[in-house]
């Protein structure tokens, strides 16, 4: 699906349209397919809800952090104010996908 962003106009994959390709290229119904995908997503969904460390070769890492609370500004009043501590998800792409974004 394609999308307009404010500067430039980019391709955007939905779930259903990773169930289509799979199907295609698995030679599998559109619900095995659904299936497949909802089994795969939900494994990694657990596994980053028990924050364990999600290696998946040739793609990348998932991992949870611990961001600790920090002073911020309102942007529009001006306002401080603390901004509490809170878990955030983050992903590192592997050397093999970094290089296929950028081959030389």
């Amino acid at each position: 699906m394609r999308v307009t962003t404010y500067l430039k106009e980019v391709w955007k994959m939905t779930k259903q349209d990773l169930v289509d390709k799979v199907s295609q290229e698995l030679g599998r119904t559109k619900n095995e397919a659904y299936e497949i995908i909802e089994m795969v997503l939900e494994v990694l969904k657990e596994s980053i809800i028990s924050e364990e460390f999600v290696k998946i070769s040739g793609f990348g890492n998932f991992m949870v952090r611990q961001k600790t609370s920090r002073k911020g500004r309102n942007p529009q009043t001006g306002e401080t104010l603390t901004i509490s501590e809170r878990k955030v998800l983050t992903f590192k792409a592997s050397k093999i996908l970094r290089e296929s974004l950028n081959p030389e």
